[in-house]
């Protein structure tokens, strides 16, 4: 198992691509910008990485950022520097930045309530986008002449940046405000799996009909919400989409921040798509420990059949973990070869061994991470793995051609 350290890849795009996605009373464009090939064949570039593309767009503006610990700018020696603070030091005129859930330095709780401040490094302005307002006011947007966004996915719907877009798109839309998307890779970009979320269901853990794991980049969905017309209204949003160098969708990546508290290496991101179905349950899955999304237990699990134990405690991840102080049977998955799909034999395999069957789900919040009613059903009613999967097909094959329409980046 990897943790967080700087990517490696081997893959080469030749091309780099700017899009541009007009307002609502334009047709969206698409620009195509010739590059001189990475001469190293060897590192993944990131957009914030490619400042020549985006500083002309900047120069003289009043801008804003939405954008988190992971936004950063790399360096030849393997550290960092965020990218507010490399703006400021280009004298862009940096006004506010916009923080999502876990705040701008990524320290808050997953669900926890984050108050607007200032940043204590830069004196700026915070907004936060995770208090009492998830998309931002007209207000909050005064004096705003370009948005930027900057924030590491991982490709998981209920992984709530991309609801934040979303959010940030529809207000730029409605105030007449440009934005610029500086693309990340996905580490969890080389599929598309899991059920799909029914439009009844929507909530900030996922906001359109996509299926649980989407195969997109950050900057792939903003083209995606803008040409399916999936914003408020149908509205577009100005978008320009600064792209990687060097990525396909089958580019191993391996993050070198940590984007969460509760992700903490590679392995808890691979697992995320599976175990965070838990947290719509009341099994722990490895909040308060130091293997979050790699194991998984509760007190009212089998102790016969699930011989692995642990007892989740307040730590830098969570406050006050399900199940804190109390003994917790479940199993290890921290050392196992992750796979690359929604894999449900963990929560069936729970849920059967389950020595009161009432405590095991949590219906709304299930409901809402796994964008559907219907799961629960299958899995309360005895359906295999495979069973289930099968469910899912014809609505994975109706949003792989609508992914195709977006894709930047080779399949291979």
């Amino acid at each position: 198992m990897r943790n967080f350290k700087i990517f490696k890849n081997t893959l080469l795009l030749s091309f780099l691509l700017i899009i541009s996605c007009a307002n609502s009373s334009q047709k969206e464009k698409t620009k195509v910008v010739e590059s001189a090939p990475d001469a190293t064949l060897q590192k993944i570039v990131v957009g914030a990485n490619q400042t020549s593309l985006y500083l002309p767009l900047m120069r003289d503006k009043k801008v804003g950022i939405v954008a988190n610990n992971t936004s950063v700018v790399f360096k030849d020696d393997g550290t960092y520097t965020h990218l507010v603070d490399s703006l400021l030091a280009l004298d862009i005129k940096v006004q506010k930045i916009y923080s999502p859930e876990h705040g701008f330095r990524g320290e808050a709780d997953a669900g926890e309530h984050v108050v607007g401040n200032k940043d204590t490094t830069t004196g700026l302005p915070i907004v936060s986008l995770y208090g009492d307002s998830r998309k931002p006011s007209k207000k909050q947007l005064e004096g705003i002449d370009l948005m930027v966004f900057d924030i590491q996915d991982v490709g998981v719907r209920f992984y709530t940046y991309t609801s934040t877009l979303h959010l940030v798109m529809e207000a730029c839309a409605e105030s007449n405000i440009p934005l610029i998307v500086l693309d990340r890779p996905n580490p969890n970009g080389s599929y598309v799996d899991g059920p799909m979320l029914d439009e009844e269901n929507s909530s900030f853990l996922g906001l359109v009909p996509i299926p649980l794991v989407y195969g997109l980049t950050i900057g792939e969905y903003a083209t995606m919400l803008n040409g399916e017309k999936w914003l408020k209204e149908a509205v577009q949003c100005d978008v320009t989409v600064i792209p990687l160098k060097n990525y396909t969708h089958q580019s191993s990546y391996s993050l070198p921040i940590r984007p969460s508290p509760n992700l903490p290496n590679d392995q808890s991101i691979a697992l995320y798509p599976s175990l965070g179905l838990f947290e719509g349950t009341h099994v722990n899955a490895g909040r308060g420990t130091e293997f979050q999304f790699q194991r998984f237990g509760a007190p009212f699990l089998d102790k016969e059949f699930f011989t692995f134990t642990y007892t989740p405690k307040p730590n830098f991840g969570s406050k006050d973990p399900k199940h804190n102080g109390e003994l917790c049977y479940g199993r290890d998955l921290s050392q196992i070869t992750p796979p690359k799909k929604v894999d449900l034999r963990w929560i069936i395999e729970a849920y059967t061994h389950s020595n009161d069957k009432s405590k095991f789900f949590r219906t709304s919040s299930f409901t809402k991470h796994a964008g559907t009613a219907t799961l629960q059903k299958q899995i309360e009613s005895g359906l295999s793995a495979e069973e289930i999967r099968k469910s899912w097909q014809q609505d994975l094959d109706n949003f792989k051609e609508i992914r195709k329409k977006y894709l930047l980046y080779k399949e291979s």
